[in-house]
């Protein structure tokens, strides 16, 4: 492992020294007497390895493992397990310092009323890092997780495998990334980074549904600053090589970035209240009054006819869903294509969306691979889908087929066309070439899709379509640039009118904007018992 993931030196002489249970004396051999030791075991537990230690911790903008924990969960739930574990390990001074804990706490709780199971590193204990019996209580967790159905968060502050316990540590981190991949959509799984997490144990929150990061304290990364130094030459600070921002607007591995710990625990309860417990369970509804039948006028001059000029579909998705009431995913990274959890007559659904305030909302590689990530999430975990269309196509370029557009693109139409949930999809200016059909088109399994009267459906613009069909005449005519206008002018009255689709069965019904939001909560109503079959197979093989 990295330097960056050993434990700080005054971690480690902050934790508690082997302490002697069952020798309080003649009165502890009654039962009052052992309950009341039990009672200062269970403190000295609850307290930590010293006031030191908490003040160190919060010297850095952090909170204790505990503080955190009462901030997720609802007051008085947690039912703490194996809060008096301790290992067995001997060497480099282990045998003198055996915590109680070892480093994490892990147990059962309530988010609003729902049962959810946490696990959180203590950092002032061994840096948070994780050794042969740490991992034990982690994997215990995480198999009660899944027995129950219920969720997984994880509160990650932990400098890495403990290198005093060599390869035992290791092989806990092996036991971890097993069960995140079993337990992947079968229960929500939401890793919390609020601290430091490096080098292997970075694997675990990139094989979990969702990732929170809080800016300024937590880092994530393979290899730290000074490694990348020294293999590279390049000088990198933490925050720069692996911070919040980086991950939630450069590489996406971030999903949320927050500026402190409470808002981020308080975004964590929120997604949770639109979550299912389990791969069996729908998510919870509420009661919605935001009537069904509102209609939204704003919509008519919201989107422009023109589909070169840009607008912001936040605001149209706002305007369709309850109250305007939205949870944006990767909202920083890949801009060009909108992915967010909202509500329709207090039912769950996710939203993809194209977004024409960004590269005119074309589809590239990074918003092929959000979208792909989202439609499957959704599926999981039983999530309608509405798609909105606004997609001039895929990006051109060279770096995008060098890097692979064909797959990654592939990644968004295999999701959609394995995903066996409710899906509608609302065309809203331009849908043209293949993106089209990878939006969730009719032709790829689509339920039901509608259009807007301000719809342009085909192969490509109009322009880029004349040029190609009638080259010859434009380049014969006396004036090449009024017959290109003709020609534009007559492709789009014969294949890019607002009801040619329509005329063609490739959309089941061309709407008013003003009556989207009515006609879909009606169409989800109708859809919410679909049942779909998928073929008998051990897995698909998904674009790579």
């Amino acid at each position: 492992m990295t330097d960056e993931t050993q434990p700080s030196r005054q971690a480690q002489q902050t934790t508690d020294t082997v302490a002697a249970p069952g020798a309080a004396g003649p009165g502890a051999q009654d039962a009052h007497g052992r309950v009341a030791e039990l009672r200062a075991l269970r403190q000295r537990a609850l307290r930590g390895p010293s006031e030191r230690a908490t003040q160190a911790q919060h010297a850095k903008g952090k909170l204790t493992v505990r503080e955190r924990i009462d901030l997720l969960l609802d007051e008085g739930s947690f039912r703490e397990v194996e809060p008096l574990r301790r290992h067995r390990a001997t060497g480099f001074g282990l045998e003198e310092k055996k915590p109680y804990t070892d480093g994490v706490v892990t147990g059962w709780g309530l988010v609003h009323g729902r049962t959810v199971f946490v696990y959180a590193h203590d950092f002032r204990i061994f840096g948070g890092a994780l050794g042969e019996a740490h991992a034990t209580k982690i994997h215990k967790i995480m198999d009660m997780a899944i027995s129950a159905g219920a969720p997984l968060i994880s509160l990650n502050d932990g400098a890495g495998a403990r290198i005093q316990e060599g390869v035992a540590a290791l092989a806990g981190y092996g036991g971890i990334f097993q069960r995140n991949t079993r337990a992947s959509g079968v229960i929500p799984q939401i890793s919390v980074m609020l601290g430091p997490c490096a080098g292997g144990a970075a694997y675990s929150p990139a094989l979990t549904d969702f990732v929170f990061m809080v800016r300024e304290t937590s880092q994530m990364f393979i290899t730290g600053p000074d490694v990348v130094q020294a293999v590279t030459g390049a000088q990198v600070s933490q925050n720069g090589l692996g911070g919040a921002d980086v991950h939630a607007a450069t590489s996406g591995v971030a999903h949320f970035a927050y500026d402190d710990e409470a808002s981020c625990l308080e975004e964590v309860r929120y997604l949770l209240s639109m979550l299912p417990g389990n791969n069996r369970e729908n998510p919870p509804a509420e009661e919605c009054t935001d009537p069904v039948e509102r209609r939204s006028e704003v919509l008519l001059d919201l989107v422009p006819a023109d589909g070169n000029r840009p607008y912001d579909m936040r605001r149209v998705i706002e305007e369709l869903v309850d109250d305007g009431d939205v949870l944006e995913i990767h909202e920083r990274w890949a801009t060009n294509l909108i992915v967010c959890l909202a509500r329709m007559d207090g039912q769950v659904v996710g939203v993809i969306a194209n977004q024409p305030q960004s590269l005119a909302g074309v589809l590239d590689i990074e918003a092929s691979e959000k979208g792909a990530r989202f439609v499957q999430m959704c599926d999981a975990f039983n999530i309608p889908l509405v798609t909105l269309l606004d997609v001039p196509g895929f990006l051109p370029g060279v770096d995008q087929e060098h890097g692979g557009i064909i797959r990654h693109g592939a990644k968004l139409l295999y999701a959609y066309c394995n995903a066996t949930v409710p899906r509608i999809s609302v065309v809203l200016r331009k849908a043209y070439g293949g993106a089209y059909i990878v939006m969730d088109s009719q032709s790829i399994g689509a339920d039901l899709t509608y259009a807007w009267p301000t719809n342009e459906i085909a192969v490509m613009g109009a322009e880029g379509a004349a040029n190609v069909i009638f080259r010859r005449e434009i380049a014969g005519a006396d004036d090449p640039e009024a017959m290109r206008a003709r020609m534009v002018k007559e492709y789009k009255a014969e294949l890019m009118h607002p009801y040619y689709a329509a005329e063609r069965g490739l959309v089941d019904d061309v709407i008013d904007p003003a009556e989207t939001r009515e006609v879909l909560i009606r169409s989800l109503q109708m859809l919410r018992t679909k049942h779909a079959d998928l073929p008998s197979r051990k897995h698909g093989n998904p674009p790579q």
